[in-house]
């Protein structure tokens, strides 16, 4: 499969590596100094596109893969609030195009347990409940997309929470969503249930950022040839 990477960062880097392993071709690769690539033959030639870049320009990049008929495989969080504006954009041009806040195989099943543990604590009012992520200093975004769609999913399953706020929160109808940046973590994210007498914890903890890197090749490998927009769950079909 011929790729081409948009954001040439450590992540790029760590993708580039996971794609050559698995046989697949970077036939280019786009960075701030050449954007204007994206509107070359050589781009338009890739199979899929992935793109890990910044919140500020990712939905400007996404919209150049569908001009360009190219799907495209994005894993920038940040920019959301255009995903509507993004899937309509890509069922307009028949294109394909698939989102992950975190591309992760056991992150993702962190999403299918915190599911259902918050279905389950929905009904034991005395527990309290909080996210927490830790990411490296670089990450721009705080709190994570991995962090912001656990605490969708916990207000999606538990009835006395209509919101989260990142930090300290003053209703109990809202809980909190506690950031961290520092060092080099590639990322941790923890559900906590809290009551008077015992804690309960899910946690991921990612090593290294291969695991995002090999799920991005992934989720590249599925959509070649498809059309419409994908998620993780379509994927891994958990």
């Amino acid at each position: 499969m011929n790729l081409a990477l948009i954001g040439y960062g450590k992540m790029g880097r760590e993708i580039e590596k996971s794609a050559i392993e698995k046989g697949h071709d970077i036939i280019l690769k786009i960075d701030k100094g050449n954007r204007h690539e994206l509107d070359s033959a050589e781009f338009r030639s890739a199979d899929v596109a992935i793109e890990f870049t910044t919140p500020e320009t990712a939905f400007e990049n996404i919209r150049a893969c569908f001009i360009a008929g190219v799907p495209v495989v994005c894993g920038t969080t940040g920019w959301t609030d255009r995903m509507d504006e993004a899937e309509r954009l890509c069922s307009e041009n028949g294109q394909a195009f698939f989102y992950a806040s975190n591309f992760s195989i056991g992150v993702n099943i962190l999403f299918r347990l915190n599911r259902w543990l918050a279905g389950a604590m929905n009904k034991f009012p005395e527990y309290e409940v909080e996210v927490s992520e830790v990411h490296h200093i670089h990450k721009k975004d705080a709190p994570s997309g991995t962090a912001i769609k656990l605490a969708e999913e916990i207000i999606s399953g538990i009835d006395r929470k209509t919101g989260w706020e990142n930090g300290p929160v003053g209703g109990a109808d809202k809980f909190s969503v506690l950031s961290e940046r520092t060092g080099e973590v590639p990322g941790d994210h923890t559900v906590r249930y809290i009551s008077g007498s015992d804690i309960l914890e899910i946690k991921h903890r990612s090593l290294t950022r291969r695991g995002f890197a090999s799920g991005a090749i992934m989720a590249a490998e599925y959509i070649k040839g498809k059309k419409g927009v994908f998620k993780m769950d379509d994927l891994l079909n958990i």
